[in-house]
């Protein structure tokens, strides 16, 4: 495989026609190597339009929803950054590209681990991947000025949205399949947020977010 051809291809074909045209966004595809953080039983489906399986019922994101979160965050150099679930790594890479620091948390050792490696190794020195339980976010190094959710959830918890800085930005999928949808929420000031939503997908829960099985007869 043509690994360039491939990444250029993925950015052409998938990424562009959802509308993420920020040139520093499709820069940033090219030097945050997707294949780095790709298992590699999977890595001749690094730049493929799906869901790759990482281990453990978890997953990578398909690009184009990587991409379009990115896009949709409008991250500055001084941001710090919050991301819950850290999977591989590369979200948290290309968080980290644009932002002064990242916290990545994640409830499974191994994936932790498995990311930690992986951002090593590609030279990502202002991540910090945090073992543990994020679905009340991470407090300890609140507020934020981002924040990522890197699954899906049934509803925003208040206590993730309270450790946002007024202007901070918050980008999820919420709702449980087959019905979900990525939003923007903006803190517009102390307990006042204004939501946006982007697009309709269907995603994986995160780890303690699963929404509770319908009653059935």
């Amino acid at each position: 495989m043509n690994i360039e051809q491939a990444r250029f291809n993925m950015i052409e074909q998938q990424i562009r026609p959802w509308d993420v045209l920020d040139p520093q966004v499709l820069d940033l595809l090219f030097v945050v190597k997707r294949e780095q953080f790709t298992p590699p039983a999977y890595r001749n489906l690094a730049f493929a339009d799906m869901e790759i399986p990482l281990g453990e019922g978890q997953v990578m994101l398909a690009p184009k929803i990587e991409a379009k979160l990115v896009q949709e965050l409008g991250l500055q150099k001084t941001d710090k950054v919050l991301e819950i679930g850290a999977g591989s790594g590369y979200m948290a890479a290309l968080l980290a590209a644009r932002a002064a620091h990242v916290v990545s948390v994640e409830s499974r050792p191994a994936l932790a681990e498995q990311a930690r490696r992986n951002l090593a190794a590609a030279g990502v020195d202002n991540v910090t991947v945090e073992t543990g339980d994020g679905v009340n976010g991470w407090l300890a190094r609140a507020p934020y000025d981002v924040i990522v959710v890197s699954g899906s959830l049934p509803e925003l918890p208040a206590a993730l949205l309270a450790q946002l800085r007024p202007g901070g930005r918050l980008a999820a999928i919420v709702g449980t399949a087959p019905v979900m949808e990525a939003v923007l929420v903006t803190c517009t000031g102390d307990g006042a947020y204004n939501r946006v939503n982007l697009f309709e997908t269907v995603v994986p829960p995160l780890d303690g977010f699963a929404a509770k099985p319908a009653f059935a007869l």
